[in-house]
Parts: C-alpha cells; structure tokens; sequence
C-alpha cells in the first residue's frame, strides 16, 4: 500500500512540474508576441505622422501657390520636421514635401504633387507618396 501511495505522489510532482514548464513557455510565447505587436504599432505610428507631416508640408508650400512662384517651408513640432517647396512656372505648379517623424523608430515620408491652374481652378495632374 506504501508503495502505490509513494508512486502517486511521484506522478503528481511530474504532473505538476510539466504544467509549471507549459505554462512558463506559454507565458514566454505571450510576451514575444506582445514586444513585437508593440514595435509594429511604434513602426505604423511613426509611418502615418511621417506622412501627415509630409503633407502638411506641401499644404503650406501650396498656401503660397497663387501669391508667389516660388516657396520653401519649414516647421517643426514635437513629433517632427516638415519641409515643403512649391515652384510655379506659367499654369504649371510643383510641390513637394518631406516629413521626418522624431521617435522611437524614425521615419521618413516624401509627397510630390504636379498640375496646372487655369484662373481660380487648381487642378493636380498627379500626386505620389512615398513612405
């Protein structure tokens, strides 16, 4: 009878040492997939304020589209740098802006923008971004 009982408790303390590695190694699968969806969002966030700033770049070199032939802009705030140029010759106008987002991972994002404007009507013939 001593000799079932002893033999129970060895499964037991196997059992459980065998749950304890499963559920260690499961909690270390939980934080690998945790740190990487982390550093994917931080890379996805840095990509977007690239562009916006990009963007925004641009709008404020086009600001000057119809009062001026030619524009250089910088700003810069706490999430980045924005450039924009703008040059316009006749009906033909270009702009193009570049937007640099400080942070953890940082990104970079280039916007140009190329039409013509026919009195008070702007029309953009094409417009590329690039992240």
């Amino acid at each position: 009878m001593a000799n079932k009982r002893s033999s129970d408790r060895g499964f037991v303390l196997a059992a459980a040492l065998i749950i304890a590695v499963l559920y260690f190694a499961l909690m270390e699968l939980l934080l690998l997939d945790s740190s990487r969806a982390l550093q994917e969002a931080q890379q996805y966030r840095s990509r977007v304020i690239a562009a916006t700033l990009a963007e925004s770049g641009a709008e404020l070199a086009a600001m000057q589209l119809v009062t001026n032939s030619s524009a250089n802009v910088n700003a810069q705030d706490s999430q980045g740098t924005m450039t924009g140029t703008m040059t316009h010759t006749g009906n033909e106008f270009d702009i193009t802006g570049d937007g640099d987002a400080t942070g953890v991972p940082p990104a970079h994002a280039h916007v140009t923008l190329k039409g013509a404007v026919f009195g008070n009507r702007v029309q953009i013939d094409f417009a590329t971004h690039v992240p």
